[in-house]
């Protein structure tokens, strides 16, 4: 897909325009001058059904305003190079060599050759280039800097050297086969769908090799309200043991009933045999199904009611899925590390701040990173003051939904 620069970025224009100058004098000062071409792919915020993908099941979630943006040209020596602006190294790939490096896992270089890898095996072109990347999507934030980084890949290889041919829900698939075989995350795939795609959008992923998109019109500021992401300061880095759990543990409820994920369990079986599951898998991975089914419901929900102008049953829905996150999930704050609870602290003064008036919840994957919180316009500075005072100035983020996803960007 192809989208012009000023429909990007309505409201930043001259901000953008300083960004990319640096961005293109990054690449020219690792590469070299080059005839460039522009890619951007935005971060996520997920609204409902959290971690319930990777189970095949329903989510809303919205691509933000904040984009990864690479300036990348062809080269002739079959050779990836790839320089971040925020890491000192440069990421090199000889593409004759496609095979899975163990030194590279959870490495971005595993990202570029799985990504690399997967186009290949599915008969898309691929060849070398150089690209110099900076991103506005925080690490560790919850807004998923990882999904934009792959989709923002499989961008530059559909255009380069496939005529933009890989559309969206592939381009998130290839990203999600790279996270998940190459840099040894078994994430879902909502995260790289909701990059890729663009928009507010609910999926079903009963069959996740043909995901049902449905658009979801809605604009939370005509509603009266501001989509608000706070970073509590935690980092993802050291936390995909956690992460890993949460679908096996599920998957190993599934399988006790006789399928490989909830999304094909028989809720009423599944109650009915909590006395049995326990004994077999544990308390939590039972209490993780719960988590499953409720906010698999929430999801579709959700979007029903936002469809129908409901914003005030939308809320109820989101403080249910957030209570079901802490207290069924459990990814509120890591186990290995119980007195870091930054996340378990935003949402109770959240609770304070905005009981009767907003909404709250955890925000991603969880267990460090973000919370996300709607708020009454009228009382967003008081919002943003008060859950500044506890994690400091800055961490409250105002964000906005971008319609576009993975795109090269017409300057």
């Amino acid at each position: 897909m192809v989208t012009k620069f000023a429909d990007l970025y309505p409201n930043d224009q001259e901000a953008q325009k300083a960004r990319y100058a640096r961005i293109a004098a990054g690449y020219e000062e690792y590469f070299g001058k080059a005839d460039v071409t522009f890619f951007s792919a935005p971060g996520r915020t997920e609204v409902g059904g959290n971690h319930t993908d990777h189970n095949h099941g329903c989510v809303l979630a919205a691509a933000v305003n904040l984009d990864i943006v690479a300036a990348a040209a062809k080269n002739d020596d079959n050779v990836v190079r790839l320089k971040s602006a925020e890491y000192p190294n440069t990421d090199i790939i000889d593409l004759s060599d496609l095979s899975i490096q163990a030194s590279e896992q959870e490495k971005a270089a595993s990202l570029i050759r799985g990504v690399c890898a997967r186009c290949k095996e599915l008969g898309y072109k691929i060849g070398g280039f150089n690209a110099y990347t900076a991103t506005q999507v925080l690490k560790g934030s919850g807004l998923s800097s990882s999904a934009a980084f792959e989709v923002v890949l499989v961008t530059i290889i559909s255009h380069l050297y496939n005529d933009g041919a890989i559309d969206p829900v592939t381009a998130a698939q290839i990203a999600q086969y790279a996270e998940n075989v190459y840099f040894g995350k078994p994430s879902g795939l909502m995260d790289q769908t909701a990059s890729s795609v663009g928009g507010f959008t609910a999926i079903d992923f009963h069959d996740p090799k043909n995901p049902v998109l449905e658009k979801v019109d809605f604009d939370i500021e005509k509603q009266g309200y501001a989509l608000c992401i706070v970073d509590t300061g935690g980092n993802h880095a050291d936390l995909t043991g956690d992460y890993a759990a949460i679908p096996v543990e599920m998957k190993s409820v599934a399988k006790l009933l006789g399928a490989e994920v909830l999304r094909d369990v028989d809720e009423k079986a599944f109650w009915k045999q909590i006395g049995f599951l326990r004994t077999k898998v544990g308390d939590r991975a039972v209490l993780r199904a719960m988590h499953f089914f409720s906010d698999n419901w929430i999801a579709q929900e959700e979007a029903r009611v936002l469809k129908a102008g409901d914003f005030e049953a939308f809320k109820e829905l989101i403080i249910t899925s957030g209570r079901s996150s802490a207290t069924r999930l459990q990814n509120v704050f890591a186990c290995s590390n119980p007195s870091e609870q930054g996340l378990s602290l935003a949402l109770a003064v959240s609770e304070k701040l905005l009981a009767g008036k907003g909404a709250w919840r955890v925000h991603g994957g969880g267990f460090a990173g973000t919370i996300q919180a709607f708020v009454p316009l009228e009382m967003l500075e008081e919002y943003r003051q008060g859950i500044e005072a506890v994690f400091g100035e800055g961490t409250c983020h105002i964000l906005s939904i971008r319609n576009a996803g993975g795109v090269l960007v017409e300057c």
